[in-house]
C-alpha cells in the first residue's frame, strides 16, 4: 500500500521538494543558510531591551563628556598654564570615549550571555545545531552594529567637542577633519570600539556568564592598565606597550610615546588578541554541553 503525507507533513524517503505532499511547504525542506541565521540573530539583538540602553548609555558617555571636557578645556584655556601646554583639541573630543567603551563591552557580553542566563541557548542550538555557525553570526552582527554605532559616537564626539572649544574660546586652536591624521583617529576611534566588543563577546563565550565576562573584560581595559601604572618602570613600559587594549587605543591618538607602538601597529595588535580569545572560545564552544 502506498503511504500518504498528511497536510504538512513530507513524504517519508528522501528528501528534497519534489517529494513534498500536498499542503507541504518548500520552506520545511530548505536547509537553512548562513544569512538565514544572522537575520535571526539581528532579530534577537534588536527586539532586546538590552541593545538600546547600552548603546543609549555609550553614546552619553561619548559624545556627553567629549562636550564636557572639551568645553571647560577651552573656558581654561588662557587661565590655566598646563592646560595651554598640554593642548591637544583632538585628544579632549576622543579620549572621553575611553570610558564609554564600557558600554560597548557590557552589550558584547550581553550578546552572548543573554541566552545562556535564560536556558534559551538550547532553544537556539535545536534550530541551529551547527554551534560555530550560530555564534558567527551572533558575533556578525554584533560587531556590525557596534562598529556602526562607535564610528557616529566617534564622529558626533569629535564634531560636537571642536564646536565648543571654537565657540568658548574662538582663539584657541582646534582641529578639523582635513588636518593631518585627525580623520584616521576619528575612524579608529570606532574600529577600537567595534573591536572593545568583539573581544568580550569572545570571553561571554569561554566564560557563559554576564558578571564574569563583565569582570573580566574591564579587568582588561581599566584594571591592568591602571596597576601597571603603579609598577617599577621597567615592568610598566612593556605593559603599556604591548597589553592589547593599551596598544589599540594608540589608533586614535595623534601622537605616540617612546613606549608606545604606532596607531595601526597597535590596532593590529589588538586585533590579533581578539581573533585569538574569539578561536579558542569557538574551540571550546564545540566541545561543551550547551
Amino acid at each position: 500500500m502506498t503511504e500518504t503525507a498528511a497536510p504538512g507533513e513530507a513524504v517519508p524517503g528522501p528528501s528534497g521538494p519534489d517529494l513534498a505532499g500536498p499542503g507541504v511547504s518548500s520552506l520545511a525542506l530548505r536547509p537553512y543558510r548562513f544569512r538565514n541565521v544572522v537575520v535571526s540573530e539581528w532579530t534577537k539583538l534588536r527586539t532586546v531591551r538590552s541593545t538600546f540602553w547600552t548603546l543609549f548609555v555609550g553614546a552619553i558617555l561619548g559624545i556627553g563628556l567629549s562636550a564636557l571636557i572639551s568645553g571647560v578645556s577651552a573656558s581654561h584655556y588662557y587661565s590655566d598654564v598646563v592646560i595651554r601646554a598640554t593642548w591637544d583639541p583632538v585628544g579632549r573630543s576622543i579620549r572621553p570615549l575611553l570610558l564609554a567603551q564600557l558600554a560597548f563591552a557590557v552589550l558584547g557580553v550581553l550578546t552572548v550571555t543573554a541566552e545562556y542566563s535564560t536556558g534559551m541557548i538550547r532553544t537556539s542550538l535545536a534550530a541551529v545545531p551547527r554551534r560555530s555557525m550560530m555564534m558567527t553570526a551572533k558575533m556578525t552582527v554584533s560587531a556590525i552594529v557596534t562598529l556602526a554605532v562607535g564610528e557616529v559616537v566617534a564622529f558626533a564626539s569629535f564634531l560636537v567637542g571642536q564646536a565648543l572649544i571654537h565657540s568658548v574660546q574662538p582663539t584657541a586652536p582646534y582641529a578639523t577633519l582635513g588636518q593631518h591624521n585627525v580623520l584616521r583617529v576619528v575612524i579608529g576611534a570606532g574600529l577600537y570600539l567595534a573591536l572593545v566588543g568583539l573581544l568580550a563577546s569572545g570571553f561571554a563565550v569561554l566564560l557563559r556568564h554576564a558578571a564574569a565576562g563583565i569582570a573580566v573584560i574591564v579587568a582588561m581595559l581599566f584594571i591592568v592598565p591602571g596597576l601597571a601604572a603603579a609598577l617599577p618602570a621597567s615592568w610598566s613600559q612593556p605593559i603599556e606597550e604591548y597589553w592589547p587594549t593599551n596598544a589599540g587605543t594608540e589608533v586614535y591618538s595623534l601622537t605616540h610615546g617612546s613606549h608606545a607602538l604606532s596607531a595601526w601597529a597597535g590596532l593590529g595588535e589588538m586585533a590579533i588578541f581578539t581573533v585569538a580569545v574569539v578561536a579558542v572560545a569557538f574551540y571550546f564552544l564545540e566541545r561543551r554541553d550547551a
